[in-house]
């Protein structure tokens, strides 16, 4: 796994996986407010096939309104990114953004307690789904 997010194998099948993830998003106060299925963009714009793939585009918007209030450009780096995916030889794979190090680039100390609330709660949803 990269330096930049979290991530679980999950025991399940792609849509079971989506479902679990969004449910858990939910849990921890999150919504999913975009969704992009990467399967049908490719297939739609480049013709070609892509294992099954979905963005999820998470808000917390208790979270997300502490963060705009502190800077506007933080928008730049809205919604948490989740992806979910089907796995090479079974299963599913969850993964999110690190807010930490997403939010890092703004070089702001006074944001840095936010990150480590986003973080932990999406810890907490990846760790829950299953």
């Amino acid at each position: 796994m990269s330096t930049y997010g979290i991530a679980k194998r999950l025991d399940m099948d792609y849509a079971q996986a989506v479902e679990k993830v969004t449910e858990a998003l939910k849990g921890e106060g999150f919504g999913v407010i975009t969704s992009i299925d990467v399967k049908a963009t490719m297939k739609a714009k480049l013709g070609r096939d892509f294992r099954p793939y979905v963005i999820l585009g998470a808000c917390n918007p208790n979270l997300a309104w502490e963060a705009l209030n502190s800077e506007a450009d933080v928008g730049l780096l809205l919604p948490c990114n989740v992806v979910v995916e089907e796995a090479e030889g079974g299963g599913s794979r969850v993964a999110a953004i690190d807010p930490e190090a997403m939010l890092s680039v703004t070089g702001r100390d006074d944001l840095k307690e936010l990150a480590k609330d986003v973080k932990a709660r999406l810890n907490r949803a990846i760790q829950n789904c299953g």
